[in-house]
């Protein structure tokens, strides 16, 4: 009975360990509150209750975020076309880089690394936090900047639409989120943004 118990632990511990990608739902693309109202009750949150978002929820907010809504063309401008912005995104258990063709997450490294984001209050209450990344190789840094501010504004509005908090942060240990997601030179982390259930 021991021996049995302890293999299942066992394996149990080697599932965390092995952190798995995510494919995401397919995201819902109508409905919601209309955009006055949205515009209205847009706003920063900082005071999150520790929860988990629904896997629709989820789908919906990085579709919003930085999906495609059209072959080669996201829900936010691009500087050229060029694309150049990459969103991550960090949960309890680890850091996930999303693939808006495949509409998945692909899992960068498992474990909790919300230290690096500081400001636990916020960081380690909310659902998740989005980090915007830049790739200097396809564009300047002020396009880039500039567009993840669009991402960033999408958000806001999907989450007032959508009855969650949200708030974007620009002071972060830059460093450390480098070095979690193992980002090269020309890359760049520019904004973090947590989003999750307002306490």
């Amino acid at each position: 009975m021991k021996k049995g118990l302890l293999t299942i632990l066992f394996l149990s511990f080697i599932a965390c360990l092995s952190a798995q990608d995510i494919q995401l739902v397919p995201p819902t693309k109508t409905g919601g509150k209309p955009l006055m109202e949205a515009l209205n009750e847009r706003q920063s949150n900082r005071n999150f209750e520790k929860k988990d978002l629904p896997a629709q929820t989820l789908s919906d907010l990085l579709w919003a975020a930085y999906g495609f809504n059209r072959e080669d063309k996201r829900t936010v401008p691009s500087s050229q076309n060029k694309q150049e912005v990459d969103v991550y995104v960090m949960f309890s258990n680890g850091i996930y880089f999303y693939d808006a063709k495949a509409n998945k997450l692909v899992l960068k490294e498992a474990g909790d690394f919300r230290q690096a984001l500081g400001q636990p209050a916020i960081s380690d209450n909310a659902s998740l936090s989005l980090i915007y990344v830049i790739n200097l190789d396809k564009n300047s840094r002020d396009a880039g900047l500039m567009d993840a501010g669009f991402s960033v504004q999408n958000v806001y509005l999907y989450c007032a639409s959508a009855g969650l908090g949200s708030v974007a942060r620009g002071s972060f240990k830059r460093p450390d989120v480098h070095n979690v997601l193992k980002l090269t030179e020309k890359q760049e982390v520019v904004l973090v943004q947590a989003v999750g259930y307002v306490k």
